[in-house]
């Protein structure tokens, strides 16, 4: 159960990732990095999630529900 609670929380803190790149991409006029910033830590989540989950597969943490 700690899986999908996890899952989840990880899963929002991604989109709200992607929606602070959307703003910091809409507001700054500057040019400053924290769009890339916001996308980095976006793309280093979804491969740490990417990850874990498949190690978690392996282990049978998780598995088939039908």
């Amino acid at each position: 159960m700690w899986i999908k609670i996890a899952t989840v929380l990880v899963l929002i803190i991604i989109v709200s990732s992607l929606f602070s790149a959307l703003f910091f991409l809409m507001k700054d006029k500057r040019g400053n990095d924290r769009t890339v910033k916001a996308l980095t830590v976006r793309i280093g989540l979804s491969i740490t999630l990417f990850a874990a989950l498949i190690i978690a597969a392996y282990f049978g943490l998780i598995g088939h529900s039908l």
